[in-house]
C-alpha cells in the first residue's frame, strides 16, 4: 500500500501540481496561526502547547482516518486517502518553477534577474555575489528544498505507514518545517508577534524531526553520486564545531557531485588533502545545475524502487 500511494502522489503531483494558494496549504496557515494566537503566552509550557496543537494534531487527525477507514471501509480508500494527503505533502513542482526561472535567467547571462529571482524565493536581502557564488545559492536552495519536499516526506510517510499510521509521518515532517519558517516570518513581518519560546521550540522541534530523514538523503545522494567524496565531506562537516543537518547534507551533496560550493554555510575543516591537485573542484558552471537536479531524480527514483521491492518481498512472503 505504501509503495501505491506514493507511485500515485508521485505521478499526480507532476501531472497536476498544487497551485500557490491552493485551500489546502491556505487551511494549513489558518490553523497555525491559530494555534499561535490562542496557545502562545510567551511561556515555554505555551510553546510547546502551541507546536503540539498545530503540528501534532492535524498528523494525528490523518493517521486516524486512515485507520479509520482500514478498517471500517477497505484498504483501497485507506490508501486513497494516504495517497492525497501525501500528494499534498509533497513538491516537487512547489519549488521547481523557481528553480527553472533561475536556470532559464543565468542561461542568458542575466544575472541581476536571477539574482532578484532567487531573494524573492527565499525572502532574502541580495547580495554581491560573484556568479559562482550565486550558482552555489541555487544548489544550496534546491537542494533543500528537495529534500524538505521530496525526500524528507517520503522517509516519514515510509516510517509512519510501516506501523500502520498511514500519511501521519508525511503530515508531521512538512507542518514541522512549515510552523518554524511561518512563525519567524510572521514575527519579523510584524503581522503576528511570535514569542521566542514558540519560535525556540518550534526549531528544537524540527531538528530532532529532520535529523534522520536528512542523513537518510544524504546517504541516498552519496550511493546515486560520488561515494566516497560524499562520505568524506560527511564525516569532515560532522567534525564542525557546530554541525547541523543541513549543513551535513550539503557537505554530502558536494561531494556527491565532486564541487565546490562557495557561498554556504558549510565550513569544512581544513586537511592536508585540500592542496591535493588530483582532488581539485571544477568551478561551478551553468551545466552543473543539471548535475544536481539529476542527483535528486536518481535518488527519488532509488527510493520508489526501494519501496517497491519491499512491497514485492511483503507480497511473496
Amino acid at each position: 500500500m505504501s509503495f501505491i500511494s506514493v507511485l500515485f502522489a508521485l505521478l499526480l503531483e507532476q501531472a497536476r501540481p498544487l497551485a500557490r494558494g491552493n485551500p489546502v496549504h491556505a487551511t494549513m496557515r489558518v490553523w497555525v496561526r491559530w494555534c499561535a494566537r490562542n496557545f502562545d503566552a510567551g511561556k515555554p509550557l505555551h510553546g510547546w502547547l502551541a507546536w503540539t496543537a498545530a503540528v501534532g494534531l492535524p498528523s494525528l487527525l490523518a493517521a486516524a482516518i486512515y485507520v479509520l477507514l482500514d478498517v471500517t471501509v477497505s484498504w483501497a480508500l485507506a490508501m486513497f486517502w494516504s495517497a492525497l494527503v501525501l500528494y499534498t505533502c509533497l513538491g516537487f513542482r512547489q519549488f521547481s518553477f523557481h528553480f527553472t526561472q533561475i536556470r532559464d535567467a543565468l542561461a542568458v547571462d542575466d544575472e541581476p534577474l536571477a539574482k532578484s529571482l532567487l531573494c524573492q524565493w527565499q525572502h532574502i536581502e541580495p547580495q554581491n555575489w560573484t556568479r559562482s557564488e550565486l550558482l552555489g545559492r541555487v544548489i544550496q536552495f534546491s537542494v533543500l528544498a528537495s529534500h524538505r519536499h521530496v525526500l524528507g516526506v517520503l522517509v516519514w510517510f515510509s516510517v509512519f505507514a510501516g506501523l500502520g499510521l498511514g500519511p501521519m509521518g508525511a503530515v508531521l515532517y512538512r507542518l514541522g518545517e512549515f510552523v518554524v519558517r511561518y512563525w519567524q516570518h510572521q514575527s519579523q513581518m510584524h503581522a503576528q508577534p511570535v514569542s521566542e519560546a514558540l519560535q525556540t521550540h518550534a526549531k528544537l522541534a524540527w531538528h530532532w524531526i529532520d535529523w534522520v530523514p536528512a542523513r537518510v538523503t544524504a546517504l541516498s545522494f552519496a550511493v546515486v553520486g560520488n561515494f566516497e567524496e560524499a562520505i568524506d565531506g560527511w564525516r569532515a562537516y560532522q567534525a564542525s564545531s557546530a554541525p547541523s543537518n543541513d549543513g551535513l547534507l550539503l557537505a554530502a551533496t558536494a561531494g556527491a557531485v565532486n564541487l565546490a560550493l562557495p557561498g554556504m554555510a558549510v565550513n569544512l575543516p581544513t586537511s592536508p588533502d585540500d592542496t591535493d591537485p588530483t582532488r581539485a573542484k571544477p568551478a561551478l558552471e551553468l551545466a552543473h545545475l543539471a548535475i544536481v537536479v539529476g542527483l535528486v531524480w536518481r535518488a527519488v527514483v532509488m527510493w520508489v524502487v526501494l519501496l517497491a521491492l519491499l512491497t514485492l518481498a511483503r507480497l511473496l512472503g
